[in-house]
């Protein structure tokens, strides 16, 4: 995916838990959840597709993101503001500061340069790869 859109979706991402926390109306973290979701059970993310239409060159022509990542991170920040908007639903406003917080700032740290998911996502392949070859000696 190229990275003009991958930084649009954590723009909006951004944008959407400043807007929620600032204004306690949760229910805005409700399109970076649906567009997450619409991206991992579809691969259609609505924030991504309207992008797309502002690139000015062709896909190729872009520094390209890993798709695997993208996914994992994208499963990561669904899961934590659809927690947030659970806990402000639920009154349990400290916990959906909490959570929006911590999407907030994987997504802030991602469009200064470093992915933290990704990190993350590496040292879990990591893991299991040893894992299976561990397996693989014994």
């Amino acid at each position: 995916m190229p990275r003009p859109l991958v930084r649009t979706n954590q723009t909006f991402i951004v944008l959407s838990v400043i807007l929620a926390v600032v204004t306690h109306f949760y229910w805005i973290l409700l399109l970076p959840i649906l567009a997450g979701l619409s991206g991992i059970l579809f691969e259609k993310n609505f924030i991504i597709l309207i992008a797309k239409r502002f690139l000015k060159k062709k896909t190729s022509e872009y520094v390209l993101e890993d798709k695997s990542d993208l996914r994992f991170n994208q499963i990561i920040a669904t899961v934590l503001l659809s927690a947030s908007l659970i806990s402000s639903i639920t009154n349990h406003p400290i916990l959906a500061i909490i959570f929006a917080a911590f999407v907030f700032l994987a997504a802030s740290i991602a469009l200064s340069g470093f992915c933290i998911g990704c990190w993350i996502h590496s040292q879990l392949r990591q893991y299991k790869y040893r894992r299976q070859v561990k397996k693989g000696l014994h």
